[in-house]
């Protein structure tokens, strides 16, 4: 690596000057090059060049320890000349030239007057979801140095330093990368669910509270450049978060953790309002006796000033300072608020108003751009953020809420067996009672006294100061509509009315089976009197959560891309027949296999009418580091994503329907399902698994506060999606994100003759679906390696096991490789992407020495029972992880 700076020698074939971005790498490499000479020099050698060379036992540490600060620079570096880029698209060509922004969306927009986008915009809403899934390897404090990092590079961008200052700023470059090598990347302990909720919050306080304001401005630039007039549009978003909220298979998350949650999200964002109106109270000094106050926006301030908690020594400061006196004011009703005492606000709208009010006097003074600079900031965040920075969803698994509910009827009767006659009547019988029967919950378990507690917690939110303080109970494993009404009828016991459930119960969706049978289980569902009521109040909107790890897990790639596809389209078909719609919640992750794909384009591949102005997705691990780590990274992806949902909202094109490639991708479909089980299902596959990756070892990288298997089973089917996609990855195998196109193309093919390949050549132009399937696929064949995976297959200790699952794969590679040269015209794989493969091509030959080490490692690890390797081989998991993008 010492040797692999970017470099352009005269008379080279290379061009004239490198890239910003080459020019910045360089520059980094050698500060990272100076830190690795002064603290550990012993590995400079196996640095340099190609070399294959492995290094010895006492040098592995510090090996892996340089190779995983360079993947992190080299993605900082990345984000930070992305950003310069789409700042000089914007500056040389306007905004519209920006892909994925708002100006670029209305500009393409075919609807002719404002008041028809606006019925459009009016129901925009994203809803980008938090979660705790232990994806993200990194340390709190390490992200913050790699921020700290990325602050320093926008920095650097500038032109007006003098070479002392560049050299200097870029000397405390180097030492912040010099605090990363001494500060080291691993966990000493695994994360506790309070340490996740401040990794959480960090991501708000670094970014997402400053980027949301900037959000707003481009959306209402971008509608006055194409109407000519300023829009009043709400705000499209609304965060969600899981984290301390999220019970499926995490016995850690309790009451506890789910108040502390509440506690910790309240007084973040109060915490932010306070330092903002101070500053804004400091700064907005408008003397009445200069600036003429009309009466109206006198009494509007006076209104404010008057609701306030009485400040005698504030009081007789600032006379004549109406706007400041009104700021203040409303700042000592917050502190009331965040601190319990007297004059609180009680609503979240009294505070939005209040700062309107504001707002309106300075308009009346024409000081509207001191507006907002000073208060409109703070009145869109309050209108995002709320009282709470983000709202806490729930989740948790049926089996859970069945087992309790079986467990309430048990203490009066025997209770049935689920899932016959019996309790399908006895569920409809108490939900159509006006009272239900006492429970004497201290003969419960605590997992059925916790339950029931966390749902009266829920109730009680709802009459708080921001009845979004709590989301939706979201049902993990809804495999049938008792299932849901067992949710219902628990949130009756636990104090909800019998008229109608102020609670959102969502519906997981993730097998292949339960996406199948969803519009039959949302259609029963409907036909129970309580749930219809509770969802016709509700406005008709109808949240389902669509699961793309375990659906990918349990079928494949292909398969369940089809799968969830035809799920939202059926779905959204059964809803309309009772005049509902559906909002669909994406559980998408960051790598291909658990649904990663580029947002502009997933979203444009949603079926149409599937959409319809409302998009919830969850963010997860090293995804949400990745896009909100920092403010100006931040507003892009927010843009992308909300302008993205617009546009698939706006485009009135009629959806050309071709039978002909629904057909197709059901037999492509079922045929990549069928090689993919029949992989699973092969003798010893369980064992290939396990001993050809480092998914039994995976818990010692103490990621998350959550157990990698869901309840304890070490069944296949137990083990959660994130571990079986992140081991996978670490092998470099990548059957997640490509095993069954190959046979299934071969398949079609072979039967379908040239008529079939000419449908194949144009689904892959005309499809946005399959074409996003196939890009996908491809790039998962570019990073995955057979080579590499040979490496930990020879790991596996039956040699026909090995040679016999090994052989499937790599047939499957084969015919893989094939069927998307077919597509491509013969391009080599990866030619289609080439920032994707520049990025790889900086990492490959270091990640293939430290899957030769990582090898090393595990065998060790498993023939000796003192782990004297795991401090190394955890290292090793992280660097291919920073390598690859992504964990799981």
């Amino acid at each position: 690596m010492l040797g692999h700076a970017v470099q352009v020698q005269p008379g080279s074939s290379g061009p004239v000057s490198p890239s910003y971005a080459a020019r910045l790498r360089g520059e980094l490499q050698t500060l990272w090059q100076n830190v690795i000479r002064r603290r550990a020099p012993d590995i400079v050698p196996l640095l340099a060049g190609d070399t294959p060379n492995l290094p010895p036992d006492a040098d592995r540490i510090a090996y892996l320890q340089a190779l995983n600060i360079w993947f992190q620079l080299i993605k900082i570096v990345e984000e930070n000349s992305s950003m310069r880029e789409r700042r000089m698209t914007e500056t040389r060509a306007g905004p519209a030239a920006v892909d994925g922004s708002f100006a670029k969306v209305l500009e393409g927009c075919t609807t002719g007057s404002l008041s028809e986008f606006q019925r459009a915009a009016d129901t925009l809403s994203v809803g980008p979801t938090l979660t705790a899934h232990p994806t993200e390897a990194k340390r709190v404090t390490v992200l913050e140095i790699h921020r700290r990092i990325y602050r320093a590079l926008v920095t650097l961008e500038t032109q007006r330093w003098t070479p002392r200052e560049r050299r200097d700023l870029l000397a405390d470059v180097e030492s912040e990368i010099d605090l990363l090598w001494l500060t080291g990347e691993l966990r000493r302990e695994r994360p506790s669910p309070e340490d996740e909720i401040e990794w959480g919050l960090q991501f708000f306080r670094d970014s997402l509270f400053d980027a949301v304001p900037h959000l707003f401005e481009r959306f209402h630039d971008a509608v006055a450049d194409r109407f000519g007039t300023e829009d009043n549009s709400k705000p499209c978003l609304h965060f969600h978060s899981w984290i301390g909220g999220d019970r499926d298979g995490n016995p850690n998350v309790t009451m506890d953790t789910t108040r502390i949650a509440l506690e910790r999200g309240r007084r973040t964002i109060l915490d932010r309002y306070l330092s903002a109106l101070e500053t804004a109270a400091r700064q907005l000094s408008i003397s009445s006796s200069i600036a003429r106050l009309p009466e109206t926006a006198s009494n509007r301030l006076q209104t404010v000033i008057a609701a306030a908690p009485r400040d005698e020594a504030q009081l007789h400061r600032n006379p004549g300072e109406l706007f400041r006196q009104a700021l203040s004011a409303i700042r000592r009703r917050l502190l009331a608020t965040r601190d319990g005492t007297a004059q609180p606000y009680d609503h979240l709208a009294d505070f939005i108003s209040d700062l309107r009010r504001v707002e309106t006097a300075l308009a009346e003074i024409d000081a509207r751009r001191l507006a907002a600079r000073h208060v409109r900031p703070i009145r869109w965040q309050a209108e995002v953020f709320g009282f709470r920075t983000f709202t806490l969803d729930v989740r948790q698994n049926s089996s859970v809420t069945t087992q309790v509910l079986g467990e309430i009827w048990g203490l009066s009767d025997v209770a049935p067996a689920y899932g016959t006659t019996d309790w399908s009547s006895r569920l409809r019988a108490e939900l159509a009672q006006s009272d239900l029967p006492w429970i004497a919950r201290e003969k419960l378990s605590d997992q059925a006294r916790e339950l029931l507690n966390l749902l009266a917690l829920m109730h009680e939110a709802r009459f708080g100061a921001d009845p979004q303080a709590m989301g939706p109970f979201i049902l993990s494993m809804t495999r049938s509509c008792d299932d849901l009404l067992g949710v219902f009828l628990l949130a009756r016991y636990a104090g909800f009315g019998a008229e109608r459930l102020d609670l959102h119960v969502v519906p997981l969706f993730e097998t292949i089976d339960d996406l199948r049978a969803a519009p039959q289980i949302l259609g029963a569902l409907l036909r129970v009197p309580l749930a219809r009521r509770s969802l016709a109040a509700a406005g008709g909107r109808v949240e389902i959560m669509l699961g793309y790890s375990d659906s990918n897990k349990d079928g494949g790639f292909l398969c369940s891309s089809w799968e969830l596809e035809k799920a939202q389209r059926s779905v959204t078909r059964s809803l309309a027949a009772h005049d509902m719609t559906p909002v669909f919640f994406h559980g998408r992750g960051g790598s291909v296999s658990r649904g990663g794909a580029p947002t502009e384009r997933a979203i444009a591949a949603q079926p149409k009418g599937t959409i319809n102005g409302q998009l919830r997705t969850t963010e997860q691990g090293e995804v949400v580091s990745s896009k909100f780590a920092n403010r100006g990274t931040a507003q892009n992806q927010l843009e992308l994503l909300a302008a993205s949902v617009l546009a698939r909202s706006l485009d009135s094109a009629p959806e050309q329907t071709r039978p002909e490639f629904n057909d197709a991708l059901e037999a492509l479909s079922g045929m990549s399902q069928t090689a993919y089980s029949t992989l699973l299902h092969q003798p010893g596959f369980i064992d290939y698994f396990q001993q050809s990756s480092p998914v039994e070892e995976l818990a010692m990288l103490k990621m998350g506060s959550r157990p990698a298997r869901r309840f304890g089973a070490a069944s296949l089917d137990d083990l959660r999606a994130i571990p079986w996609v992140f081991a996978w990855s670490q092998n470099r195998h990548l059957i997640t994100g490509w095993y069954g196109f190959g046979a299934a193309m071969s398949s079609f093919r072979r039967f379908r003759n040239a008529e079939g390949d000419a449908l194949l050549k144009t689904m892959f132009q005309k499809s946005r679906l399959f074409r996003l399937i196939v890009d996908e696929v491809e790039k998962s064949l570019f990073q995955a390696d057979m080579e590499v995976a040979t490496g930990y297959a020879a790991l596996v200790h039956d040699e026909i096991v090995r040679e016999h699952i090994l052989g499937m794969i790599r047939h499957e590679f084969d015919q893989t490789v094939s069927a998307i040269r077919f597509l491509n015209d013969g391009a080599e794989i990866g030619a289609r992407f080439p920032n994707m493969a520049k990025r790889f091509g900086l990492v490959r030959a270091d990640l293939n020495h430290i899957h030769a080490l990582q090898i090393g490692l595990l065998r060790d690890m498993r023939s000796t029972p003192k782990q004297t390797g795991a401090v190394p081989l955890m290292q090793s998991m992280n660097c291919i992880a920073a390598g690859l993008g992504w964990t799981g």
